[in-house]
């Protein structure tokens, strides 16, 4: 049985795009998290949902921009691979998204890390998330 608590059904993750949740870190400060799709197991990542570069929410609240498994900046284009964090390119090169533990067992996404606690799906109520300008397109 897996630890942590049910955050979604794996049929609520996009196969393109993310899902996204809010949790609290062990200072109880919220935090966006998405949740998007790997070709490695368990079939998921969570990334907290900002580009390490700049602040800038990668899921603006309708799913971050995605493609060919990786996700996109939406302010400079910078992409990451969906199951490493990694970038290579653009603006955020060198840089790592910071991960979220989470397990699948039976279909369902448990939150599995220890330094996280699940507040609610979608993004954080209070506006006081990451801001996001862009002047990119998809």
């Amino acid at each position: 049985m897996a630890t942590g608590t049910r955050v979604a059904s794996l049929d609520d993750v996009p196969e393109r795009g993310s899902y996204l949740f809010t949790a609290a870190d062990r200072h109880a400060t919220d935090r966006e998290v998405i949740l998007v799709r790997c070709d490695e197991e368990p079939g998921v990542r969570a990334w907290i949902n900002t580009c390490p570069h700049e602040f800038q929410r990668l899921d603006r609240g309708r799913g971050a921009a995605m493609r060919d498994g990786e996700i996109i900046c939406p302010k400079h284009g910078s992409m990451f691979d969906a199951c490493s964090g990694e970038c290579d390119n653009g603006e955020a090169a060198g840089t790592t998204l910071p991960a979220v533990e989470v397990a699948v067992e039976d279909g369902e996404v448990f939150l599995a890390d220890d330094d996280y606690t699940f507040r609610h799906e979608g993004g954080i109520d209070d506006g006081g998330g990451p801001s996001s300008t862009s002047h990119l397109s998809f």
